[in-house]
């Protein structure tokens, strides 16, 4: 009936196939690009370093992964840790956990874990099984977090950034096994 759309269509068909694999000769062999949305915006070189599931009693509760230039990970550089969750959490349930390991970890005063908990509130959207959150450790130290390509704020103190990806990163982890996938078993 239209024979022009029919040619049209293979055309395009070969040209999509032909730009697919160029970009995968082209692309360097094993990385891993993020996929930080917004995020990325902080991280322009980020390549994934490591990721993992955390479970809990057997429940699974989310996917990390994460991401730093060149795929190199340091605590006192920039770098995001994206947690897509398998689960539904209500936003406050998020920042009352994460004051709960802060405060396992020791070193930060009641008064400043419950002004981080306010922050943490009124940050950290109720999320459902699929939805990501991407924190991003800044150049600057601060801690910016992402919900897609949402960006849903900033906490600048430093003190902060450090304890809070610590929960996942740190020595002190309550899930080493997950440390060890996220950051390398020798880090």
């Amino acid at each position: 009936m239209f024979p022009h759309l029919k040619t049209q269509g293979f055309r395009w068909r070969r040209f999509a196939f032909a730009l697919a694999l160029a970009f995968a000769v082209t692309a360097p062999a094993g990385a891993a690009f993020a996929d930080l949305g917004s995020a990325a915006r902080l991280l322009p070189s980020a390549e994934l370093v490591g990721k993992g599931r955390m479970t809990f009693l057997g429940f699974k509760v989310f996917d990390a992964e994460l991401y730093a230039p060149q795929g190199t990970y340091s605590p006192s550089a920039p770098f995001a840790l994206k947690l897509t969750y398998l689960r539904t959490f209500k936003g406050k349930q998020i920042a009352e956990s994460s004051v709960k390991e802060i405060r396992r970890q020791g070193g930060v005063s009641d008064a400043q874990l419950a002004k981080w908990q306010t922050q943490m509130e009124a940050l950290f959207p109720n999320v459902s099984p699929g939805q990501s959150i991407t924190g991003v450790r800044t150049s600057s130290g601060k801690a910016e977090f992402y919900l897609g390509n949402q960006k849903l704020g900033t906490i600048s103190d430093p003190a902060f950034t450090k304890k809070f990806f610590a929960i996942w990163l740190g020595n002190n982890t309550r899930d080493p096994q997950l440390r060890a996938q996220l950051v390398g078993s020798g880090s």
